[in-house]
This record gives C-alpha cells, structure tokens and sequence, in this order.
C-alpha cells in the first residue's frame, strides 16, 4: 500500500531500461508503513503496521525522542520472516534464522 512504485510500475521501467528473460526475480527492497496520518509508521504494540528494517524503527526514534532506543541485531537473534494473505494463510513459509558468527558457519 505504501509503496512509492507498485510492482507494475517497476517491471514496466525495467522492461524499458532491460532485457528481462523468463524467470527474472524482481524485488522492490523493504517498504516503508506510513502511519494513518501519513507520518513515520508505528510499532505494531502501538497499533502500527510495524517497520520494515531496523534502521527504520531506529531512525523513526531519533527523530520523535531524540535517539534510537532499539539495538541492531547481535549473536543469537532470531529473525522470523512470514508474509500471510487475507486469510491468514502463509504465502511462502516462515523463513527463520539466527545471527551467529562468521567463524562459526561452516
């Protein structure tokens, strides 16, 4: 809902500016939630739609208090990905992994 270009309008600028062959992935990158007033989107505890990175919901708290409160991630995070249509229904799975040393992935 929020982003700037839909997905129709990336292919078509890409399909002007490149050659696409059959089974090209196009992705848009991470899309920003605006908040029902069109401001910084909020976090989903606050009745947001939640923010699409990090550096987002960090850069949101500095400018509304001053400084970001929320860390980046460190060794033994969790990070869960999931999209659900309408229904609840997952799309593609949950796609889960936890932030570990370079040195320890083998």
């Amino acid at each position: 809902v929020d982003m700037t270009f839909d997905f129709g309008t990336l292919i078509a600028h890409l399909a002007k500016t490149r050659s696409l062959g059959a089974g090209t992935i196009i992705g848009s990158g991470t899309v920003s939630n605006k908040d029902a007033d069109g401001g910084p989107g909020k976090p989903v505890s606050e009745g947001g739609l939640g923010y699409s990175c990090i550096a987002e919901v960090r850069t949101v708290e500095t400018i509304l208090r001053g400084a970001a409160e929320t860390p980046f991630l460190k060794h033994g995070d969790t990070v869960r990905i999931e999209m659900l249509d309408d229904r609840h229904h997952t799309l593609f799975g949950a796609i889960e992994q936890t932030v570990a040393p370079l040195s320890s992935i083998g």
